[in-house]
Parts: structure tokens; sequence; C-alpha cells
């Protein structure tokens, strides 16, 4: 997973990058919140960004801030690193948008841990906005099926809105995800095959 850590600390990113690296993540750096924003703001964005609280340009409780009211169909899981462990602090953090906290100095079990949570919970949301996709795609096939559709009385043909006649499997095959396969109904084989195996002189099939 392509993962973001800000921290101005250089010895306290070093040792998270080499444990996300370590875990096989795509690890991006940033030493400042500025730097963190604008990884964020990118045409391939993190899906989880780990952040200090206390950064120069722009703190991680701003980064929260700011991410949570850009509307986005790919929300990034947000972990911040702080020492601040007051219920004051641990309330302003999840106001501004965090989804978990990790205190420093951290425990490198416990991070790993975290991280962890983490992953599964994007990949659930993943997996939940792909089922979203999917279900709308196949809303609007539907929709395609619904209204008055143009019959001819005879060869029971469609006309599409582009006043072109299609026989009725294809015009469903083109607007729903279906598939067609061909047999005689009992109604039309004594009407019309049994005729035509009679006047060939074949035998009726028993």
């Amino acid at each position: 997973m392509r993962i973001l850590i800000a921290d101005d600390d250089d010895e306290s990113r070093f040792a998270v990058q080499a444990l996300l690296a370590e875990r096989g993540h795509d690890v991006v750096a940033a030493s400042n919140g500025n730097e963190a924003w604008q990884a964020l703001q990118g045409a391939d964005p993190p899906q989880m960004a780990i952040l200090d609280w206390m950064m120069p340009e722009m703190d991680g409780v701003e980064v929260c801030r700011r991410l949570r009211a850009v509307p986005t169909l790919n929300p990034v899981y947000l972990i911040l690193l702080t020492s601040r462990e007051s219920k004051q602090h641990i309330l302003e953090g999840l106001g501004a948008g965090a989804n978990d906290f990790v205190t420093k100095p951290f425990d490198p079990q416990e991070l790993q841990a975290r991280v962890d949570v983490g992953v599964q919970i994007v990949q659930l949301q993943s997996e939940l906005a792909q089922r979203l996709s999917e279900l709308q795609d196949a809303s609007a096939r539907v929709s395609h099926l619904q209204g008055l559709l143009p019959v001819c009385s005879y060869c029971k043909s469609i006309r599409d809105d582009q006043d072109y006649w299609h026989r009725v499997e294809k015009h469903l095959c083109a607007h729903a995800d279906v598939r067609f396969s061909h047999g005689i109904c009992p109604d039309c084989w004594k009407k019309f095959i049994e005729p035509q195996l009679q006047e060939m002189g074949l035998p009726l099939p028993e």
C-alpha cells in the first residue's frame, strides 16, 4: 500500500520508513506539513498517512482538517503521531478527522499493528466502492429497459432511439447483462414443426 510518513524529526521519520518498507509498503516521505499536504493532493495520493502532530509550516491536525474538507472518492486513513495524551488533545485530533493515534516515542509493534488495521479498513472501503460502482452500472443498464419500447406487430423487432429495428435478443444483450440460447416452445412445436415433419413424411419424435 502507498503510505505517507510526515515528520520533521529525521530519526523518527527514518524509523517509520524502515518499518513500512520492511512490510512491503510503498513509502512517501515528507519533512513538514506543507510537503505532506502536497503529497496528498497529487495525482496518485497515498491511501494512508502517518502524520506527526507538531511539524513546521502546517501541523498534522491541520493536514487532517484540510484533507477531510476536500470531497474525495478515496478517503485517506490518517494516523497521528503525538506525545500528547490528554483527552482534550485526543478529541481535537479525532475532530479534525484522524482515524487513530500512536504515542511518541512509538513502539514499533504497536505502530505496525495500527497500520495493519488501517490497511484492512482501506481495503474494505475500496471493495465497497467497487461494489457500489458495479451496482450503479447495473442500475444504469436496467434503466435502459424501462419505458415504452416500440415493437413490430409482425416480426417482434424493437426500434431503438436511432430509429433502427433490432431483434429482441440483440436489443436485450445490448442493454442488459443477459445471453440467449434458442429452443422451441411446446405450442410452436405443435403449430409449426409437427406439420412440417408430416409434410415431409418424417416420423414425429416420441
